[in-house]
């Protein structure tokens, strides 16, 4: 478990959002592993069947989200006082900034991004986690992609470079490598 809580808690606080939600879907998760340890049939890795325990328990978190009524916040008085806080806080800016696209996805192509591009898990592996085929998972990652660089504003003609696991089609790739 030790080995497995830093993804398992990062695939959650991306799939549910804030870091209230995130903790409490992780310990969820975490309670489900362990008094579920016997039923594990070793059909796919610990790994694997840890995520969909872990995403099962994101997505419940979302769904008692919408039930609990909302607070008004203001979080924009942040001092900077120095030079190193200015970087934590723009840090913390993006990260916010990344979480609150991730959270504007639907719930299906958020946990297909955040399997791929958090837990690197392989599209097989997200199939299994998510019990769709292969071809949707792609789908799902491909379109999450896209709606995020949209709500981020990013340049979609930049190529997306391979560490993060994109897949092109390759119809769009140049038939000469000079």
């Amino acid at each position: 478990m030790r080995r497995h809580y830093d993804r398992i808690h990062a695939v959650c606080r991306r799939i549910a959002g804030g870091s209230r939600d995130a903790d409490d879907a992780c310990q969820e998760a975490l309670i489900k592993i362990v008094r579920n340890l016997p039923r594990f049939d070793g059909r796919s890795s610990f790994g694997t069947w840890a995520y969909r325990i872990a995403t099962n328990a994101s997505l419940d978190e979302l769904r008692k989200r919408e039930r609990r009524p909302k607070l008004d916040r203001d979080d924009n008085t942040i001092d900077r006082a120095d030079d190193r806080a200015a970087q934590r806080v723009d840090h913390v800016g993006d990260r916010l900034v990344l979480d609150a696209a991730l959270a504007e996805l639907p719930d299906d192509l958020r946990a297909a991004v955040v399997l791929r591009d958090v837990a690197n898990l392989d599209y097989s592996e997200i199939a299994q986690v998510l019990e769709v085929p292969v071809g949707t998972v792609k789908s799902r990652i491909s379109r999450g992609r896209a709606a995020l660089a949209t709500r981020l504003r990013l340049d979609l003609d930049l190529p997306i470079s391979p560490e993060i696991g994109n897949q092109s089609d390759p119809g769009e790739r140049p038939t000469d490598l000079t």
